[in-house]
């Protein structure tokens, strides 16, 4: 091994680990793809070893590769830890922070009030991922995560945010097409739309045995906007979050009396970055509008 190892270069082997290939992770250093290249071939002569095993459907990592990312992981959260212990008090809130977030609470929620958030903090580059799905802090798939599961494990930080009601809903045309719903023992009869099940990224989204246990969805997306959008064009009922839903003219909230669910937001940070100032006055944000926003995520007259 060489006696001048260079950090940067089990930064971008981090990066390809993380961004899931040499492609994505370029885009992420903001980097071209030969560069990339160039690095990971320089941190592989360094080691003396091959560390991606590169065939025509993809990279996999090889036994050194593994190894290397374990330490390559335990090295990131010392420099993390560095970054927040030396000089706390003065760090200001600039760079990046990466916020992952399921689909619904991101586009429709805290999309249109990142702008708040960038007018405080001018250097402040806020990235949103909304998307299905979860994400792993551990290997910095995000900086701050919005979930609608409790964390039980790992060096996490959590908190609930908030706690958030579902109602069933209806378009004006569907409901004035179709027999009238007087109890949840109708709804099998109707048309439903509902998440795939095997791509449901969290039990806490799987609510048809909750509607009715004969319910048998016709129509099945694992993207809450594609079913909303649907429901809006008349598709048939489905159970969507009232802070969305409230929000569009076409909706009518179905057995609101009879029928409606409780979930939560929970916002987690990585212990190691918790107290950076990106990331804390990001999630602190966060926090600050989900509270703001309580009449929207539970609404008074339910």
């Amino acid at each position: 091994m060489s006696d001048q190892f260079d950090w940067n270069l089990v930064r971008s082997f981090l990066a390809i680990t993380r961004s899931g290939s040499m492609t994505a992770a370029a885009k992420r250093l903001k980097i071209d793809y030969s560069t990339l290249s160039r690095r990971i071939a320089a941190l592989e002569a360094s080691l003396g070893a091959q560390l991606f095993d590169r065939r025509t459907s993809g990279s996999s990592l090889t036994e050194a590769g593994e190894r290397l990312l374990e330490m390559a992981e335990q090295m990131d959260q010392l420099a993390t830890s560095v970054e927040q212990s030396i000089g706390t008090a003065t760090l200001q809130a600039t760079g990046a922070v990466r916020i992952g977030t399921p689909d619904g609470f991101g586009t429709r929620f805290l999309a249109p009030r990142l702008g708040m958030l960038c007018d405080r903090h001018p250097d402040l580059t806020v990235e949103l991922v909304a998307m299905p799905r979860e994400y792993n802090l551990s290997r910095r798939e995000a900086d701050i995560a919005v979930t609608v599961t409790q964390p039980s494990e790992g060096r996490l930080h959590a908190r609930k945010i908030t706690d958030y009601e579902l109602g069933l809903y209806a378009s004006r045309t569907y409901l004035a097409n179709h027999p009238a719903i007087d109890s949840t023992g109708d709804v099998p009869s109707h048309r439903f739309i509902s998440y795939i099940e095997d791509l449901i990224f969290s039990p806490g989204l799987e609510y048809t045995h909750f509607v009715s246990p004969d319910l048998r969805p016709a129509i099945k997306s694992s993207n809450l906007i594609a079913q909303l959008n649907s429901t809006i064009a008349g598709a048939g009922l489905c159970v969507l979050p009232c802070f969305i839903a409230k929000h569009e003219p076409e909706l009518v909230r179905v057995l609101p009396a009879r029928f409606k669910l409780i979930r939560s937001f929970w916002l987690m940070l990585h212990s190691d970055l918790r107290n950076i100032a990106r990331v804390r006055v990001t999630a602190d944000f966060i926090a600050e509008q989900a509270a703001k926003a309580q009449a929207e995520f539970l609404p008074p007259e339910s």
